[in-house]
Formats: C-alpha cells, structure tokens, sequence
C-alpha cells in the first residue's frame, strides 16, 4: 500500500473519462474543505492482508487529520504512485473499507468516484505535515 497524503484547504473534482467497463455512469462535481486528501495505491500484495492495509490508513489518515483538527476526509483511487497494481477490484473494497471507518468514528468522508479519471485541483497547506507520503 502507498498512501500520499495531503491536508488541502481546498478540492475539488469532477469525472473526465471512465477508465474501467461496467462502473456507474457519473458526472458530479465534488469539493472540500480543510480536509486530508488520500490518494490510495493498493498493490497485490495487499489482497493477503487487506485487513491490517485498511487499519494503517485509517491510523495514517487520522493522524494527518489531527495534526490540522480536521475530521473531513477525500480518499482518492490513485494507481500511479508504484510499478504494480492490485486488482482494481481491492482497491474499491479497501477504499470502503476505510470510508466506512472513518464515518464510524464521526469523519466526514467522499470518495471520489471509482473507475474514472478525473480532473481536479487542489490547494495544498505550506506546513510540512500538509504532504506525507507512506508506505506499508
């Protein structure tokens, strides 16, 4: 799993082109504000321990959330940050995995939509938190 983390004080997104068959038609907008942007690179590795990849991001994520107070969160399908990729398919589940976590635990969490490419911007906090990047 690689985790690039970002504390944005602004996002915002929207669906440029599918990139996997059979996903839901989408179009949507979607925005934040203070909130940790998590672009989520899950590898085949992952499918062996899909459990214990979920509660490192969980710990990841609300550990850059808390260093800014925030409880908003962007997880983000990102397939670019290594050589190999998991199946499309476990990256979806560990990605609700983790929503389903954090929103346990009061967070408020978009996920962006899965099997597109999107455009977005953002504007990234200058702190040295604002960008970490993790590997597990």
């Amino acid at each position: 799993m690689k985790l690039l983390l970002f504390y944005v004080h602004d996002f915002w997104m929207k669906p440029h082109s599918k990139n996997l068959e059979g996903v839901a038609e989408r179009s949507d907008e979607l925005s934040a504000a203070g909130a940790v942007l998590a672009l989520v690179h899950a590898e085949p590795a992952d499918a062996e321990r899909s459990g214990k990849v979920a509660t490192k991001m969980v710990k990841n994520i609300k550990w850059v959330a808390g260093k800014f107070s925030s409880k908003r969160v962007v997880l983000h399908y990102f397939a670019h940050l290594g050589r190999e990729s998991a199946d499309a398919e476990l990256a979806r589940e560990l990605v609700e995995s983790v929503a389903e976590r954090l929103r346990g635990v009061d967070y408020d969490v978009t996920v962006t939509p899965y099997g597109y490419f999107t455009e977005f911007k953002l504007h990234v906090a200058g702190e040295s938190m604002g960008k970490v990047f993790v590997e597990f």
